[in-house]
């Protein structure tokens, strides 16, 4: 994905989800099935995006990232919040609640 093509799609007015991972990571691969459970629950409401760091290097370093998963919420452009880690779809769903 080009630079571009990323800030086009975080610059949203609905809150856009970025996980931040890669194929060889193990807690990674956990947060699909949680990615997928957070979209049913929350429909339209979110945008969700995975950008693979080994893949989009460019992006990975404009944003610092330095271990995955690392997941980031944005809004209009802005960063409104980042973690890393694993997290359940409840949270992330209570935490992109406070960004709609």
């Amino acid at each position: 994905m080009s630079n571009e093509k990323f800030k086009e799609i975080i610059n949203s007015e609905i809150p856009v989800l970025v996980d931040f991972s890669a194929e060889w990571c193990g807690p990674c691969k956990m947060m699909k099935p949680i990615l997928n459970d957070l979209k049913s629950q929350m429909g339209e409401r979110v945008r969700i995006i995975k950008i693979d760091v080994d893949q989009n290097p460019a992006i990975a370093s404009a944003y610092a990232i330095q271990g995955v998963p690392t997941l980031m919420v944005f809004k209009q452009g802005k960063m409104e919040w980042r973690q890393s880690g694993v997290l359940s779809a409840s949270e992330l769903s209570k935490i992109i609640a406070r960004y709609e």
